[in-house]
């Protein structure tokens, strides 16, 4: 079997999960996995450990932390200059939100460590984003409006409360709703219409529980794309707890469709949320590499 490399953020969960990692990875030596492991110990450090570990040979990876340990190293992997030997990314989820796992399973940690055990394996697309400063790589969502403003608000804020605290920053955005427009394009049709969110979807969840794409597929080579228009500060009330289960998407201002390039006419920066992390810059595209990373579920 071949060793994983294993990134353990102990700042996860509120600290807890600093606490939880070692007894984890004792458990997953002890039936047979070779793992060496590093903690990292400032935001970012994951990509450039990542890096440093895939030059050293290592083609498999463990994210020991939140969505945002695993989305520091997906973006250590890409961008990869035409290298066809897969990679393998794996998970321990002891963060706060650990949404991407909720497309396989609600059991979280038990479902992660029994696809470790079985040693089993999906293809799962990456997302690229084109920014005016570079390029960021990502497998959950990139949104824009309500939904980043609340994330930026939870990362101030909230980020110890877990689930709870975006809900809380959620509530605070609700106070001060508004109605922005963002001009893009997709697969050749244009879109400028006012929203309440936008969201570019590779899987279904964010934020924990919150399904706010049911119908994304991380493996059919589409962003999928979620417009919430001009809603109502009470509308938007009653029909927020739908998220929970999807029913969100049958109201009349919620539009969807897919497509295999976004690209953006925007003026200058905004906050842009991508899978959990809050990034203040001027989007100018998204693309999709199709099953580019083999994922551990």
């Amino acid at each position: 079997m071949k060793a994983y490399f294993a990134i353990i953020n102990p700042a996860a969960g509120g600290g807890s999960c600093g606490k939880q990692a070692s007894q984890t990875l004792t458990q997953l030596v002890a039936r047979g996995l070779k793992i060496e492991s590093v903690q990292t110990q400032r935001p970012g450090q994951a990509s450039q450990l990542c890096q440093e570990a895939y030059q050293a040979g290592f083609r498999r990876f463990l994210a020991i932390g939140g969505d945002g340990t695993s989305f520091e190293i997906v973006n250590g992997l890409f961008p990869r200059q035409g290298e066809l030997e897969p990679v393998y990314l794996g998970f321990i989820p002891l963060g706060t939100g650990n949404s991407f796992l909720r497309d396989f399973s609600q059991r979280g940690l038990h479902h992660a460590i029994e696809a470790l055990h079985a040693d089993r394996s999906r293809p799962c697309d990456v997302m690229r984003l084109t920014h005016q400063e570079g390029l960021c790589h990502y497998i959950n969502l990139l949104s824009l409006g309500f939904t980043a403003e609340a994330g930026s608000l939870t990362n101030r804020r909230f980020k110890n409360w877990g689930e709870t605290g975006y809900l809380m920053a959620i509530l605070f955005s609700w106070l001060r709703l508004h109605y922005p427009t963002f001009h893009f394009r997709w697969d050749s049709q244009n879109e400028d219409q006012p929203c309440t969110y936008l969201t570019f979807s590779n899987s279904r969840f964010t934020g924990g529980k919150l399904m706010i794409a049911p119908q994304a597929n991380m493996a059919d080579g589409l962003i999928e794309i979620t417009r919430v228009g001009p809603i109502g500060r009470w509308d938007f009330l009653k029909t927020f707890p739908k998220i929970f289960s999807g029913n969100h998407m049958k109201h009349p201002l919620i539009w969807r469709t897919s497509a295999r390039r976004v690209d953006f006419e925007v003026s200058g920066t905004t906050a842009v949320m991508i899978d959990g992390e809050i990034l203040l810059c001027k989007p100018m595209a998204i693309d999709v590499l199709p099953g580019a990373l083999q994922v551990m579920v």
